[in-house]
């Protein structure tokens, strides 16, 4: 069970608290006011009133009861394929979480030995499911170079398909993002360390994409066994005023065409103007979601975010380099990076998967990782940046350049 896992509630409490006092200290329903903002019948003012400390913990308490042990674990297929250069072996495997049949892929280079390798979660963007056999043919050579010195975890999100050497392997179940699949690529990080000898699961990362970057997150949160994400474009804050905007027009009839958005509409938002849920059942749901809520237990975290992005506004990183910042994180284990004039695209971004793989190598380094966390100060200049111009919390220009 996953609350063997978790953090300890207190330790959650002690983090969050501070972050809270900033905001309303109760988010329980009231009349209107005049100057609320009332759209189509529906309390915007209300709905996005600053979650309480007890509505954070109800999530948390929720989170503990899910169940994201590996069951029924099988290897459905088992494949030999170079990967910028390296050798790998591919194989795709189903597991059953929460009921449903689910698959992801499990890749890992040949001849290692028992715990020699850390573990990298690799989380797709989109609602299209993760087609293993392009993102591996066309995978940046920065990233390519980390194939063979971890065991790469890719899981598919239940409702989607996982694309890889002509088959498509469907994982069942309604599609839930940013909620249950948590639960799917939590239960194949799990099946993962079952069926590969190599994996060392005491070092375990997660790269994300938009949607795959709040899922890495949320991972992150909800098991801290995690101890470093990389998040790029990723939605965080569910109360901020960018999903305040997207749901006033979609009351209004006019949702944008954004992943994630028709699921939000046809299951929360729509429902909550007909009455069939409640504005706190509404709440609930985007307090699942937003892990800037839980920031003060997230591991060692870098951020890519475009300042011209449309897909997820860049309003969404700095909420949570607000609260880290407020939290009193910083570097070594904080890192942000904001690019001027670049949209909902890593290749616009120059130099941020060189950021992403020098972060990310600390969990090869373990000892030099966390010495630097112990003290900052002590560690020297270069240690985790490939340059000086690389330092975390920097707005930099789309070419990288600051």
């Amino acid at each position: 069970m996953i609350q063997d896992r978790l953090r300890p509630i207190s330790y959650f409490f002690i983090h969050l608290l501070p972050l809270l006092l900033l905001t309303a200290c109760s988010s329980s329903p009231t009349g209107p006011k005049p100057t609320d903002n009332i759209v189509e019948g529906v309390n915007l003012t209300q709905v996005f009133k600053a979650p309480s400390a007890a509505e954070i913990s109800a999530i948390s308490d929720e989170w503990e009861t899910r169940d994201v042990s590996a069951r029924d674990v099988q290897v459905m297929r088992t494949s030999a394929q170079t990967v910028g250069g390296t050798s790998v072996t591919v194989r795709i495997v189903a597991h059953t979480v929460g009921g449903y049949r689910h698959f992801g892929a499990v890749i890992e280079p040949p001849g290692k030995q028992i715990g020699s390798l850390p573990m990298l979660v690799y989380s797709h963007g989109g609602e299209s499911g993760e087609n293993l056999s392009l993102t591996l043919s066309f995978l940046p050579s920065e990233l390519a170079a980390l194939v063979g010195e971890f065991v790469v975890v890719v899981p598919s999100f239940r409702s989607e398909p996982l694309i890889y050497g002509g088959h498509a392997y469907v994982s069942e179940g309604p599609p839930s993002p940013w909620d249950y699949d948590v639960d799917d690529a939590l239960a194949l990080l799990n099946a993962a360390i079952e069926i590969t000898p190599p994996a060392d699961p005491t070092h375990i990362g997660v790269v994300g994409f938009s949607r795959g970057a709040g899922v890495g997150m949320l991972m992150a949160i909800r098991d801290p066994r995690i101890d470093a994400v990389v998040e790029f474009f990723g939605p965080t804050d569910f109360f901020g005023s960018y999903i305040q905007t997207l749901t006033e027009e979609a009351l209004r009839g006019h949702p944008r065409n954004l992943p994630g958005l028709n699921y939000l509409n046809t299951t929360f938002i729509q429902p909550l103007k007909e009455g069939k849920i409640t504005i706190a059942d509404f709440r609930r749901e985007m307090v699942r979601r937003s892990a800037v809520l839980f920031a003060g237990i997230l591991p060692q975290l870098q951020i890519h975010h475009g300042t011209a992005d449309v897909v997820v506004e860049v309003s969404q990183a700095q909420s949570l380099i607000d609260a880290m910042t407020h939290l009193g994180h910083g570097e070594p284990e904080f890192e942000y990076y904001l690019y001027n004039g670049s949209g909902h695209d890593f290749s616009t971004m120059t130099g941020s998967l060189d950021r992403t793989v020098a972060f990310l190598e600390r969990l090869r380094m373990p000892v030099l990782a966390s010495a630097a966390s112990c003290d900052p100060g002590s560690s020297p200049e270069g240690a985790f940046y490939s340059s000086p111009g690389q330092r975390p919390g920097k707005t930099v220009a789309a070419t990288g350049k600051p």
